[in-house]
């Protein structure tokens, strides 16, 4: 009751000094304190009338929070945050803001930010929906282990059609059809991993999966896991697999992991052997459920791998991720090109250009051919658009980088591939004679 005398002392005021924005500015501050959105909406909204004013805009940010226009809501606060100081409170509602808009991405590099500022600040939806449910990493560090769910889908991916089909049968379908795989007593989840040369994508093609079946998705490197301590690394492999199990769905993606299940018989010491071992129990679920954890690795090197990875249960897919085809470079050039000022491109003369270039090597390319167009810019200011003969004369300056890996993968190929794992690799070096 307190609240609505407040309110009613306060419009009285205001019939004498209608003007006065502080009066008027607390009286809509009392309407959002008793959640009176409409009134306080208006309220803040005529203060606005008279000129920008940082706690009408403020205020006015949280009243359409609260009306769910998250929209309306983040315009005001990145403009708050672009003109004053950069305060908690706008942090966060920014953050919740970005979150129920599904940029999680975004979301998440806001709460990095306010927990920067203050490393004790708790929010229980925001922890809830950004933060991993995990005692992995131990310590000072545990505040800062964060998910991502990625955004991006296959149709982000260019080209990979193949590579697309495979995930789709062994990860999407049975996520998307849960009930008839456990009909059959088929699990959800499981492990394939994909090898080829650098920069072909394998770590876009993992997060566009996640993106798929709306999963979060955890990226690993050896760094994450190793340590110097006898133990240790063992245990930071079961917490990460804890990590993905208790948010499911969840895509785990082993970067480099030939790094890590490299062949027992080639391990000096004891702990390397043992932290292949105790992967190898956490991918067999033996003691744990993976239902629903779907597990990528990325390799350049399969041949490195302890065979017990390929293993039914383990890494029981393995597909080969080659070099993009001409539809795929022209469709590569046309994803990296779109928000970049270019006129006229010839996509399939660049593509023919291009054979055997990896997507990393396309994004050489273009980043020469952009240098070329800003030092030409400098003189008047004005940006030059991309054409199809800039990037021709920088394919002349940036030869294909996939070539050195296929002459060692040949070698496999040829003389160690009893078990047919690199029949992919002798039928694409057909097709590049």
């Amino acid at each position: 009751m307190s609240g609505n005398h407040s309110i009613e002392d306060l419009l009285e005021a205001l019939k004498y000094s209608p003007d006065n924005s502080f009066l008027r500015l607390m009286l809509a501050k009392a309407y959002l304190d008793v959640n009176e959105l409409d009134e306080a909406e208006k309220q803040f909204s005529q203060i606005l009338q008279n000129g920008k004013n940082m706690d009408a805009m403020a205020g006015l940010a949280k009243v359409y929070f609260r009306k769910e226009n998250y929209s309306a809501c983040n315009v005001i606060v990145e403009e708050l945050l672009e003109t004053s100081d950069v305060n908690e409170e706008l942090l966060v509602l920014y953050a919740k803001g970005l979150l129920h808009e599904g940029e999680i991405g975004r979301a998440t590099e806001i709460y990095k930010e306010v927990l920067h500022k203050n490393p004790s600040f708790t929010d229980p939806d925001l922890d809830g929906s950004l933060r991993v449910a995990s005692s992995y990493f131990e310590g000072d560090d545990e505040d800062d282990v964060f998910m991502e769910k990625p955004s991006v889908k296959f149709h982000d991916v260019g080209g990979m059609d193949a590579v697309k089909k495979e995930i789709d049968l062994k990860i999407i379908k049975p996520l998307q059809h849960a009930d008839l795989y456990k009909a059959y007593g088929k699990k959800t989840g499981g492990g394939i991993l994909l090898y080829g040369p650098p920069g072909c994508g394998k770590t876009f093609i993992a997060k566009a999966t996640a993106g798929e079946v709306n999963a979060k998705f955890l990226s690993l490197e050896l760094n994450d896991i190793l340590d110097m301590w006898i133990g240790n690394s063992e245990k930071n492999l079961h917490e990460i697999f804890e990590t993905g199990r208790h948010n499911t769905p969840c895509v785990l993606f082993i970067d480099e992991i030939d790094a890590l299940g490299a062949s027992r018989t080639d391990m000096k010491g004891s702990g390397g052997r043992n932290v292949i071992n105790q992967f190898l129990q956490e991918l067999d679920g033996v003691d744990n459920d993976n239902d629903g954890l779907l597990i990528l690795g990325a390799t350049n090197t399969p041949w490195n791998l302890d065979n017990a990875f390929r293993r039914p249960g383990r890494f029981d897919r393995i597909i080969f991720v080659p070099p993009p085809d001409a539809a795929s470079r022209a469709a590569i050039l046309k994803l990296k090109l779109k928000d970049k000022p270019a006129e006229g491109i010839d996509y399939e003369k660049v593509a023919k250009a291009t054979e055997h270039y990896s997507g990393a090597d396309i994004d050489a390319i273009i980043d020469i051919a952009i240098e070329e167009k800003l030092e030409a810019s400098f003189t008047d200011g004005v940006p030059k658009p991309l054409q199809t003969n800039d990037l021709l004369k920088a394919v002349k300056r940036h030869k294909s980088t996939t070539k050195e890996w296929f002459k060692t993968a040949k070698n496999f190929a040829m003389f160690a591939n009893d078990s047919g794992l690199y029949d992919d690799i002798l039928t694409y070096l057909k097709k590049m004679k």
